[in-house]
């Protein structure tokens, strides 16, 4: 695989478009066809599938700088070496992707409150162009600078409302322009599981993070702290679900049994089970929509 391809790490994909997924559907865009009027509505869908990929893009390389200017990934056990920690990319090459990518989240984002609200100079695009800002500096932010959150036990948190609440939010929005308690409780849901594909990364990496300086809150919590709060991650997602009548996802609880189940009773090759939590989270997103 080319190192530009590995860095942009794709299997993470499918994982950042779940919410928008499951919010466009809550909107009701995905009940009627298209092409009934203006197909503004699906042009809307895929400005934010769009905006939503190269943010995560832009996450995955700012995080692979950020950490290799900092050593983390120096000596990294478990997982292949992406391209700048292999010696494939040079800094000026991973900066010009992350320029790149930065200008694609610009214009995806502001093409994408265009095409939602048909300018850019009312109250709610201007309120979207903002949340727009902060998910660029949380993206840039998670691991760059002196400051990043992700080494301060925040990357949680910022997982959870970036591909958790804002995502299926936002995309609601985006929609209809309303919102409810229900879209607000499945933001949080379909947020839980994607907070267990970092809280899995942070697992496999405890021992190296630690001695990088790198407190995630895996690393705050143990090894044995961080299975049971990745436990409670699953479960609280297909609870919140079946609370708001949507029963659907559980049929995802065999897989995440077997899943938590090899979690519990792995020490090492937890990376195998990073694509089994992230297509399983967008698999939650449709399902919760039926």
């Amino acid at each position: 695989m080319s190192p530009y391809i590995q860095s942009l790490r794709p299997r993470t994909l499918p994982l950042s478009v779940s919410g928008i997924i499951l919010g466009t559907g809550l909107s009701g865009l995905f009940s009627r066809p298209f092409m009934d009027g203006s197909g503004v509505g699906f042009c809307t869908f895929v400005l934010a599938i769009l905006t939503t990929l190269s943010l995560q893009i832009l996450s995955n390389l700012c995080n692979e700088l950020g950490d290799a200017q900092k050593g983390t990934d120096a000596d990294q056990h478990g997982r292949a070496a992406y391209g700048l920690q292999a010696g494939k990319i040079t800094v000026a090459q991973m900066k010009s992707m992350i320029g790149l990518f930065l200008g694609l989240c610009i214009v995806f984002g502001i093409s994408l409150i265009y095409s939602a609200f048909g300018t850019l100079w009312c109250v709610q695009s201007l309120g979207f162009i903002g949340l727009g800002l902060l998910a660029i500096l949380g993206a840039i932010g998670y691991t760059l600078g002196k400051h990043s959150y992700g080494y301060m036990g925040l990357g949680d948190l910022g997982v959870f409302l970036f591909f958790g609440l804002l995502s299926t939010m936002g995309a609601y929005y985006l929609q209809v322009q309303t919102m409810s308690w229900e879209i607000f409780a499945c933001g949080a849901a379909i947020g839980l599981p994607c907070v267990g594909v970092l809280n899995l990364n942070n697992i496999r990496d405890m021992a190296n993070d630690r001695a990088h300086g790198k407190h995630t809150f895996a690393s705050l919590l143990g090894p044995r702290g961080g299975r049971v709060y990745h436990s409670l991650l699953l479960i609280g997602c297909v609870s919140i679900f079946a609370a708001f009548g949507h029963l659907w996802p559980l049929c995802i609880i065999p897989v995440w049994a077997w899943h938590l189940w090899y979690v519990w009773t792995h020490e090492d090759k937890l990376d195998k089970q990073m694509p089994v939590l992230m297509f399983s989270t967008l698999i939650v997103a449709i399902l919760a929509l039926f």
